[in-house]
């Protein structure tokens, strides 16, 4: 009896997950590998950081969402690099031989050449930092209420946020509301509604994949929640509890940052050229040039597609491109030519505090509280797993009617923070 081939998926989110679905009736053995052993809905990150869920109510077990897919085993490890010649995924801790490989391994931060800045701001992609950011922003407060010294306690109560996209204005707006509405009558030496919160964007506005009347109605509704917007305003510094940009300096305990992405560094292993971000460049169909067996996908693939279309480091990309990239392997298994991608664009939107959001679809956009009832619905409709989906409704109805949060919690430490 023949064996099988062997494919590889390094990464178990979006398209990571979409990739092995898209497998479930192939004659293929199917590994899929992950240093964590859950998937993230990484578009709700946010609420958790700012303590508006748990991290459990927006992550899956990896081996609960694929039990049922008989030909798939998941392995919980750690990808350092890839042996192209050997055909082989090399681990931390082993190695895991493969036919076909599916890289689908997201993004990391990029700190523009200054990698010196991570010691002083959070970034946001995995639940753990969730968590760390969760920690330092309650913290903040917790520490403000102690405190004699005036100067210290303003730069306590002062939060600042880098970069003016989706998760930059969904955190800003967050920051803004735990300050004025959640926490409002909470403490007995300090007034929460002092604090202060800073939207630093570099260009010269707001969300700029989305169209110019979105962009203002969003900074409109961040200034309404008494977020401070600078635009076209370049950080040239992150120090020990302050940001300078242009001629200003903000003294602020908690310093977020939300302003770029690079490929995961596996992808600097692959020996092949990467784009300015990192990401590997790719033929039409994902697979890496010289070798048709190797595919990139998501976060880390930089590709036009074959309409012109620059496909986006957004959640719907790296879904499509999982889902083609194992109709491919199937049709390859069968002689039949890969086909190329085509991106969809099914629209873009993000959140602005509780009752405002802006929504841009192919046809037609609009903002204000519809937009966050269709950004609501959407979100919860795309979580994996139905008590997942039940607990953030009730979450979410519950913070609308009491203005609280029900994740404060204070959970863990880490050193120097």
């Amino acid at each position: 009896m023949a064996t099988r081939p062997k494919v590889v998926i390094v990464g178990g989110g979006f398209g990571g997950l979409e990739a092995a679905k898209a497998l479930r009736d192939a004659p293929v053995e199917v590994t899929l590998v992950d240093r964590r052993n859950h998937h993230v809905f990484q578009p709700l990150l946010y609420q958790v950081a700012t303590a508006g869920l748990s991290p459990a109510d927006i992550a899956e077990p990896l081996r609960r969402i694929l039990r049922d897919q008989e030909n798939v085993t998941v392995l919980l490890g750690e990808a350092e690099r890839v042996d192209l010649a050997g055909k082989r995924l090399v681990l931390t801790d082993g190695e895991v031989p493969y036919d076909h490989l599916i890289l689908a391994c997201g993004a990391s931060h990029s700190w523009f050449g200054h990698d010196e800045w991570a010691e002083h701001a959070l970034g946001l992609k995995t639940l753990e930092d969730a968590r760390e950011v969760r920690r330092r922003v309650l913290l903040a407060y917790e520490r403000a209420e102690r405190t004699e010294d005036a100067a210290e306690r303003a730069a306590l109560l002062t939060f600042v946020v880098i970069g003016g996209g989706p998760t930059g204005v969904e955190m800003a707006g967050a920051f803004a509301e735990i300050a004025h509405l959640t926490l409002a009558r909470d403490f007995r030496r300090i007034d929460p509604h002092q604090a202060r919160v800073h939207l630093i964007e570099a260009g010269p506005r707001l969300l700029p994949a989305f169209a110019e009347d979105l962009s203002a109605a969003t900074k409109a509704s961040l200034e309404k929640l008494k977020v401070t917007v600078h635009l076209n305003a370049r950080v040239t510094a992150i120090a020990h509890d302050e940001v300078r940009f242009g001629d200003q300096t903000i003294a602020a305990k908690t310093i977020l940052w939300a302003a770029g992405v690079q490929g995961a560094p596996i992808a600097r292993t692959l020996g092949v050229e990467l784009d300015r971000a990192g990401r590997v460049k790719v033929r039409p169909d994902f697979s890496l040039e010289g070798h048709p067996e190797v595919f990139v996908i998501g976060d880390m693939a930089a590709l036009t597609d074959a309409k012109g279309v620059v496909v986006p480091g957004v959640c719907q990309g790296a879904m499509q491109a999982g889902k083609l990239v194992g109709k491919n392997l199937v049709r390859g298994l069968d002689g039949t030519a890969p086909e190329p991608f085509v991106y969809r664009d099914l629209g873009i939107m993000a959140t602005i505090g509780r009752a405002h959001a802006v929504v841009q679809l192919p046809r037609f956009r609009f903002s204000g509280f519809f937009a966050w009832l269709f950004w609501a619905f959407l979100h919860v409709a795309l979580l994996i797993g139905f008590d997942n989906r039940l607990v953030v409704m009730i979450e979410w109805m519950w913070a609308w009617f009491t203005f609280d949060r029900g994740a404060r919690l204070i959970t863990h430490e880490r050193p120097h923070g």
